[in-house]
């Protein structure tokens, strides 16, 4: 997320400079952070439900289709990955207009 928001500082100035809202900013950002959280999530999901039977002898004390295992690992690695896309969220909102469109 933080190169997505370096990559697109200029549009990011341009949107504020046009009368876009920080809000608007943060939303937009956070909102393909979790795009990406989700279909990243799902994915691991599927694959790790599939697989989950043939590590069963690695999981100990676990049954492989433990749902509470599924969403506790869903919960925390969605948790993270939100958390972690608020710092370039932040910085693409309080990215300075004139300065992003002086740059290039």
């Amino acid at each position: 997320m933080a190169n997505l928001v370096a990559e697109r500082k200029r549009e990011i100035g341009i949107r504020l400079t046009l009368g876009a809202r920080r809000e608007d900013i943060l939303r937009m950002i956070l909102g393909r952070a979790g795009i990406l959280t989700g279909a990243g999530v799902a994915l691991g999901v599927l694959l790790a439900a599939g697989l989950a039977r043939m590590v069963a002898s690695l999981l100990f004390g676990v049954q492989p289709g433990d749902i509470t295992v599924f969403v506790t690992a869903t919960l925390s690695i969605s948790a993270v990955a939100l958390l972690s896309s608020w710092v370039p969220a932040r910085r693409a909102a309080s990215v300075d207009p004139v300065d992003s469109l002086r740059a290039e």
